[in-house]
């Protein structure tokens, strides 16, 4: 699964988009760089329901933006992505290609 395809399972199961994650962690103090990801996981889990791997996608957009590594876009592997920048408002809005 794409890192794209785990932000967007997260808004279908949530009805929350990444960028109103962010927000929220924002609110909790969870973009503090102290914080580890696993009191961000934890929070995710019992509020949300989100697995580990799902939050932990959640975890890299509040920790550190939007942008991915390069080695993920593209190819043939089960977890490339289009862009090595992940849209964090909503499958509704995302531009098509």
């Amino acid at each position: 699964m794409s890192f794209q395809a785990y932000l967007d399972n997260i808004e279908e199961k949530t009805g929350l988009t990444p960028r109103q994650f962010i927000a929220l962690a924002k609110e909790r103090g969870y973009d503090d760089p102290s914080v580890k990801a696993g009191a961000i996981i934890d929070w995710l889990k019992e509020d949300y329901g989100l697995g580990r791997g799902h939050a932990m996608a959640l975890v890299h957009v509040i920790k550190k933006g939007p942008k991915i590594d390069a080695k993920h876009v593209g190819g043939t592997g089960s977890h490339r992505d289009e862009s090595d920048t992940l849209w964090l408002d909503g499958k509704a809005t995302r531009p098509t290609a």
